[in-house]
């Protein structure tokens, strides 16, 4: 591991601390705890940049790392701030009066529980990012870095597919307490998050090139954690088991992460 990528990586988290403090009292002057899901995707954009400015490295694979992360967190930035716009997201709403509910100060939890915290996985995330484009060997892109660029390839196209067909399956009044299970959907009940995994093995396989990227497993390890954890996935369905009657028949036939044929029933 290089002298150069522990510093970045320094250097790195206290840049995300600011950024999350500056989106917080954003979030506290807009009344709107959501904006912080929409600086998610571009919070990488600006580690990237900044890593960019501040370090050295291989510039194929500055390049390489650059614009994937550019069109993964712009366009991840986009649709959230497409999905949410106009009002607070449902979940931050009911987390609000809960705090406030126990008399407790909303404005302040926000900022440890959702921003730093948030800010905190960013960073863990990130690591892999700021170690690609700090390293000055391998010289040249090889075969673990292809590889990634295809997996990271299949992941943006069930990110986004799974994205535009959820989008449209909502924005029809006919299906109001129905679950889809039509499209990617009808192979995983989470294309998006399956696809969001692969982005970051992607990029985890482009760090592999080096055999000090192994480290940044905690990358991988963090995001895998963040969606199929407690707080992601197992948290999503238990709502929509309350909301959506249908919701079981469709866990019961359908893989809960890897695409895979349904089941017949």
């Amino acid at each position: 591991m290089t002298y150069e990528f522990i510093t970045v990586a320094i250097m790195n988290a206290s840049l995300v601390i600011s950024m999350m403090t500056a989106v917080w009292v954003l979030s506290v002057a807009i009344h709107d705890s959501s904006i912080a899901d929409i600086f998610w995707g571009l919070g990488f954009v600006f580690i990237v940049l900044f890593t960019m400015s501040v370090s050295d490295g291989v510039e194929e694979r500055r390049i390489l790392v650059s614009v994937m992360t550019a069109i993964w967190g712009i366009r991840l930035a986009g649709y959230i701030g497409w999905r949410n716009w106009g009002a607070e997201d449902s979940r931050y709403a009911r987390l609000r009066q809960h705090v406030e509910a126990k008399g407790k100060n909303y404005q302040l939890h926000s900022l440890i529980q959702i921003y730093w915290l948030q800010g905190f996985y960013m960073w863990l995330v990130s690591l892999v990012l700021i170690f690609s484009l700090t390293i000055d060997a391998p010289e040249k892109l090889g075969l673990l870095a292809y590889c990634g660029v295809a997996i990271w390839v299949v992941g943006m196209f069930f990110e986004t597919v799974g994205d535009l067909q959820l989008a449209k399956f909502l924005g029809d009044s006919n299906n109001t307490g129905k679950v889809l299970d039509t499209g990617l959907w009808r192979y995983t009940r989470h294309p998006n998050y399956f696809g969001e995994a692969c982005i970051w093995l992607g990029f985890f396989c482009i760090a592999m090139e080096n055999v000090w990227g192994l480290l940044t497993i905690i990358s991988l390890a963090t995001i895998c954690y963040a969606l199929l954890g407690p707080t992601g996935k197992g948290l999503l369905e238990r709502r929509m088991s309350k909301k959506r009657p249908d919701f079981e028949d469709y866990k019961e036939r359908t893989s809960g992460f890897f695409p895979l044929p349904p089941k017949s029933l």
